[in-house]
């Protein structure tokens, strides 16, 4: 049987009004990961600033040991929501079919109001990053629904991590 490769994943929960005490997205996805084989080799808080926010990224994406980097908050379109402006300009590649599948998924539970989600995925540097809602239902979704399976070597037909080592 094969054995499931560990990933070190970090963890960016992007607010204007978030602590790491009252961070209910980052917490569901520290839940979410900390069972797995995976490891959260990092957990921050950021204010809804693209420069801080493309900082922590660049940061997180030049060091070697981080296979992959989640963030929670600033995908809506409302003025202070600039996630997506903030971290596409650092990929090297849109995973495109990442947020077309949330959507999709999101549809089920919140029917149109769906289009409203900005979420994103693409690779830089070698380093996978899923760009998530604020909302910890949204968390749980994306992560129980597409990424654990797509972070797991042992999915079939195909997943992302069979394709690290062929990044660079």
């Amino acid at each position: 049987m094969n054995k499931d490769k560990s990933l070190n994943i970090a963890i960016l929960t992007i607010s204007d009004t978030r602590e790491k005490e009252n961070d209910k997205s980052g917490k569901m996805l520290k839940n979410c990961i900390d069972p797995s084989v995976h490891n959260v080799q990092d957990y921050l808080i950021c204010k809804d600033d693209k420069y801080q926010i493309r900082e922590i990224i660049s940061k997180w994406i030049n060091t070697e040991n981080i296979h992959v980097i989640i963030t929670t908050g600033g995908t809506g379109i409302t003025g202070r929501d600039g996630t997506p402006e903030a971290v596409i300009p650092l990929f090297d590649k849109e995973i495109d079919g990442f947020g077309e599948l949330f959507r999709y998924i999101s549809y089920d539970k919140i029917k149109t109001s769906a289009l409203q989600s900005r979420a994103c995925a693409g690779v830089s540097n070698a380093t996978y990053i899923f760009c998530l809602p604020g909302s910890p239902s949204a968390c749980k979704d994306a992560w129980s629904s597409i990424i654990t399976f797509q972070l797991s070597s042992t999915h079939k037909p195909c997943n992302l991590v069979e394709l690290i080592d062929r990044l660079k």
